[in-house]
């Protein structure tokens, strides 16, 4: 079944401000296993990926409150937002004066919920499905990673990535709660923050996040 990427997003979300970060509005999930469902039946397929397009993460957060309030960082730079999801890094990057932004994610639904969720802000951000992890990083000048650190083998494949990107000169941030996979003390901490999330898809109410420089 094809899926009408945007109708199911509007239908199954409402507009919201995360907590951290209230100048930027984006189409949300109240609950995790309803909308997985419904994307299952939308697409009349199991083990579809889940939803995390449809929520704020800790580390997508934080990192976006460190972007809206370092925008001499992002001005007039080219952004890549690794992993997007729904795409508030990369809206956060926009209204810091970025000069563009490619949100990169598989999830094509993801895709969908960014460029939603850039109009709803006011700003465009170019989105690609590809698997920007299998090659050499492309010219960036800012390289934002958030929450990717939960999976082995993402892992392994995010930090050989943004390893080489800092070597080539880009500067990458990093909005990580220091999640199971996340490499402890390979990064130099630029920030910290009480990060308010809820039960539904956290061990706490508040989770105690850092954004990172490589």
């Amino acid at each position: 079944m094809m899926l009408n990427a945007a109708k199911f997003i509007r239908a199954n979300t409402v507009v919201m401000a995360p907590p951290m970060v209230p100048e930027i509005q984006l189409h949300l999930a109240q609950e995790s296993v309803p909308i997985w469902l419904k994307t299952e039946e939308e697409l009349g397929e199991v083990n579809v990926p889940p939803p995390f397009w449809a929520f704020a993460w800790a580390g997508g957060q934080a990192l976006a409150r460190y972007i809206l309030d370092n925008r001499d960082l992002f001005a007039g730079r080219r952004v890549l937002d690794l992993g997007a999801g729904g795409g508030l890094t990369a809206i956060a990057s926009m209204k810091a004066g970025a000069a563009s932004v490619v949100a990169a994610d598989i999830d094509k639904i993801a895709l969908e919920a960014c460029a939603l969720n850039g109009a709803l802000n006011g700003v465009t951000v170019e989105t690609t499905a590809r698997d920007l992890l299998a090659a050499a990083p492309e010219a960036f000048d800012v390289i934002l990673v958030g929450d990717l650190f939960y999976e082995r083998q993402l892992a392994e494949r995010v930090l050989v990535f943004i390893r080489a990107a800092a070597k080539a000169g880009a500067l990458v941030l990093i909005g990580d709660p220091q999640r199971t996979y996340f490499p402890k003390g390979q990064f130099t901490l630029a920030a910290q923050y009480d990060v308010p999330v809820t039960r539904e898809l956290e061990d706490s109410l508040v989770k105690i996040t850092a954004v990172w420089r490589v």
